[in-house]
């Protein structure tokens, strides 16, 4: 099979959608694999790092997807590349599609063959593609958000892990899933006071387990999401639905409630975000203020640390990759119920349900 990895080019996006090892893997298995120059240069990978792997590489986006039957990325495709896919080509990558009409219509236009990595997932749930970047976010929240709080920059002016007679920031987190874990988990290790919520007792139980005393849990609640913004300091929104839209847990009115300077950071911007004033922002411009709350909102958190996130990518997605373009889409799909899972939209028919709840009638 000819596979394609173009250069991102979503605002800051550094990562690359495979390494230089990742293309040596497919090459060895007799696999083409067409590189855009460059595309590597972000996540410290050089162009020849890549010829070495047995890559070719190409000078523009547009021959990489003229000539691939299987495009694989980090982040959906843009505006620009809309017309660039071709129909019955194979694209891999995070599409959130749940969270962008225009990349739905796009795409179901295009009819290719979409694969989702955050939809492809195990009997138990478990997502395997969404799980590393799910990680760094979880980690990066709460370094983004321990900055944000520092009072140049319009925050409460708070050091999380305080000092000697004065005690520690409180952070809050909503949802015990991946990203609310490792934030909660880096949050502790600051010495926050960290509240996490979520309306799973396994979940919270396992927090429960493996996290220290000063990490404490609670069942969400809208009464107890109104009563814990008013004294915390920053406010980390992790909530995930699998290829559908994120609720909205704090409403416009609740910010009302807070302290000036808190800081909300939504982890869940991708799929439409958790808190009702978020609005997708990017690494250049990363933040804006409402009624004095800071909110920080960037779409594509782990292209801040682009080589440690393309080398977690690639240590899942490559497994898949090699099924794809050793046994093709169809079969792939078939004979692995989890691939088959990410399948979202299959040449202009959108096959997954929450997309169409998304959107309700707008698709019809």
């Amino acid at each position: 099979m000819k596979i394609g990895v173009p250069a991102e080019i979503k605002n800051n996006e550094n990562r690359v959608g495979l390494t230089p090892a990742g293309a040596f893997e497919l090459v060895n298995y007799g696999h083409e694999v067409f590189v855009q120059e460059e595309a590597g240069v972000g996540s410290g990978f050089s162009d020849e790092d890549y010829r070495d792997a047995g890559a070719v590489l190409l000078p523009t986006i547009e021959a990489v997807y003229a000539l691939a039957e299987m495009i694989v990325k980090v982040k959906e495709p843009t505006p620009y590349e809309y017309p660039l896919i071709k129909k019955g080509q194979v694209v891999f990558t995070y599409f959130h599609f749940a969270s962008s009409e225009a990349l739905t219509r796009a795409m179901i236009a295009s009819k290719a063959v979409c694969i989702a990595y955050e939809t492809v997932s195990d009997e138990d749930g478990f997502l395997p593609l969404l799980t590393p970047m799910s990680e760094v976010a979880g980690r990066m929240a709460i370094q983004q958000g321990a900055k944000y709080l520092e009072k140049p920059i319009k925050g409460r002016g708070v050091l999380l892990g305080g000092v000697p007679g004065v005690p520690p920031g409180k952070v809050l987190v909503l949802g015990a899933g991946v990203v609310g874990v490792q934030a909660a988990k880096m949050a502790a290790g600051l010495g926050a006071h960290v509240t996490i919520l979520d309306i799973n007792m396994k979940r919270l139980r396992y927090v429960n387990d493996i996290m220290p005393n000063h990490v404490v849990t609670e069942f969400s609640s809208v009464f107890n999401i109104k009563r814990h913004i008013k004294n915390h300091d920053l406010i980390i929104g992790a909530v995930l639905i699998p290829g559908a839209k994120a609720p909205n847990l704090i409403t416009r009115d609740m910010l009302k409630e807070m302290r000036p300077g808190t800081v909300l950071v939504d982890v869940a911007v991708d799929q439409g975000g958790c808190f009702e004033t978020t609005r997708p922002t990017t690494h250049e411009d990363p933040t804006f203020i409402i009624d004095d709350i800071v909110h920080y909102c960037v779409a594509n958190m782990p292209g801040a640390v682009p080589y440690t996130s393309t080398l977690a990518l690639t240590n899942v997605t490559l497994p898949y990759v090699l099924k794809l373009a050793n046994l093709g889409w169809e079969a792939a799909c078939e004979k692995y119920p989890d691939l088959g899972r990410g399948l979202n939209i299959v040449k202009g028919e959108v096959v997954i349900d929450e997309i169409k709840k998304a959107f309700e009638s707008a698709l019809v």
